[in-house]
């Protein structure tokens, strides 16, 4: 359950040249069919947290699961481009209705190791499910399953869905907070203000050709942001329970935990963006193929991610910083593959780059994730959750409308091959400074 929402916003990264050849769909409507998803996904979460917290984390997930399941067919059997749009910003609200609620269960019925253990397989999960995400969209793009072609990428999560749906019925314990609090109308309105005027000009000014929309929006953004800190200070101070907890951003694993999750996540929702599109315009890889040269990626992340525990407990923070390195240095190693490989580059020749690569952000975001809960009351558990799948997930986003705009303004005059080393190298920049931000984090986790 917790996966689907990660994999759907990079499934469609490789099907999207199909979508648009059969639905006749323009460069900014394809972006729409992205950013809609992502938009709606990240202005939703803290809300989904938060609702989690009053109504039942297990009844809200169902019902997200329940959600998502339906949403995903109706993106699957979309007859035009402008109804897939619209299905996808529906999947995107259920998809936030459903993640907060895996974690604040597990931060509210687990601790000590088993928490441990519990944060480091939903970290991996979470990391490998933006990889497994492409190589799934190119598998079932390629294989046309009784003629679906791009469709199969939404279909597909029906069955799982309904799987989840059972298995969490069965499984998943009630829980919610002992004191639930009302929904702070202002502070969602505000937050969504804020997101919205960042995320979507970002997202789709670019493939509108910038109009003035984009810079009106843009030039919101910071007016809305500053509305809503007021907002929720003033709330706080009241004694009301805001949507956002000035004081939850103030416990210290938190903030250095977000300030690293932040930039990592930018270069990271960037690289998987730039790749899918490089492999297929600059070195014709098929949907299949592309998907397939992150599979190394994948299978080191999630080793990484099952080592993090025993690797915390014995070396702290130093996890996160040695990793940060690793993924520097996989970074480099793919610049340096495709710089002397181009236009040959196979996907053998990608693999012990993206192994290494993935091995780094294997060590470094479920560890993040676990520091960021570390320290939060368990009231605050869905809350909590909420702040920061909605850091990473805008993240993420902003990674796809900055990366990604500079490796296709640079793709008509350089080529995909210099586009794609400006975008890599400028991700490795990003990189190395999280890595000084790594030694902000607390040197030992509870």
């Amino acid at each position: 359950g917790a996966a689907l929402p990660m994999i759907d916003f990079f499934i469609v990264n490789v099907a999207l040249p199909t979508i648009g050849s059969d639905l006749h769909a323009g460069a900014a409507t394809l972006e729409m069919v992205v950013a809609g998803y992502g938009v709606a996904y990240a202005m939703l979460l803290v809300l989904g947290g938060r609702l989690g917290d009053m109504v039942g984390r297990r009844r809200l997930f169902l019902w997200g699961l329940a959600a998502f399941g339906i949403t995903s067919l109706a993106c699957g059997l979309a007859p035009d481009a402008w109804t897939l749009v619209a299905a996808r910003v529906a999947q995107g609200a259920a998809a936030a209705l459903l993640l907060p609620q895996a974690l604040a269960t597990i931060q509210a019925t687990t601790s000590g190791q088993r928490r441990a253990k519990a944060v480091s397989l939903y970290g991996g999960t979470a990391g490998i499910s933006s990889a497994l995400g492409q190589v799934l969209g190119g598998l079932l793009v390629s294989a046309d399953l009784a003629g679906t072609g791009w469709r199969a990428v939404f279909l597909v999560n029906v069955p799982i869905a309904a799987a989840a749906w059972l298995l969490a019925a069965r499984t998943v314990p009630e829980t919610r907070s002992p004191h639930p609090t009302r929904v702070d109308g202002p502070g969602t309105v505000l937050l969504a203000a804020t997101l919205i005027t960042l995320l979507l000009p970002l997202t789709e000014g670019r493939a509108a050709g910038w109009p003035l929309w984009s810079w009106l929006l843009l030039a919101a953004f910071p007016f809305a942001a500053a509305a809503f800190a007021v907002v929720e200070r003033r709330a706080e101070r009241a004694g009301r329970t805001p949507l956002l907890p000035p004081s939850l951003l103030r416990i210290p694993s938190v903030h250095s935990g977000l300030s690293v999750i932040v930039p990592f996540s930018v270069g990271f929702g960037g690289f998987m963006f730039v790749v899918a599109v490089a492999l297929q315009t600059g070195l014709h890889y098929g949907p299949f193929a592309a998907g397939l040269a992150l599979l190394p990626l994948c299978l080191t992340f999630f080793l990484a991610s099952l080592a993090g525990p025993r690797l915390v407990q014995r070396f702290g923070r130093r996890v996160v910083t040695a990793g940060s390195l690793i993924q520097a240095a996989g970074l480099a190693g793919l610049a340096l593959t495709v710089h002397a490989g181009w236009p040959g580059v196979s996907v053998a020749g990608l693999a012990p780059s993206m192994a290494v690569l993935g091995l780094g952000q294997g060590m470094v975001l479920p560890v993040l994730l676990r520091i960021v809960l570390s320290e939060l009351p368990v009231a605050q558990a869905g809350v909590g959750g909420g702040v920061m799948v909605t850091t990473q997930q805008s993240g993420l986003a902003l990674g796809v409308a900055t990366l990604g705009t500079l490796f296709l303004s640079l793709l008509p005059t350089l080529g995909t091959r210099d586009a794609l080393l400006a975008a890599l190298l400028t991700q490795l920049a990003l990189v190395l400074g999280t890595t000084a931000l790594t030694f902000r984090l607390p040197r030992t986790l509870r």
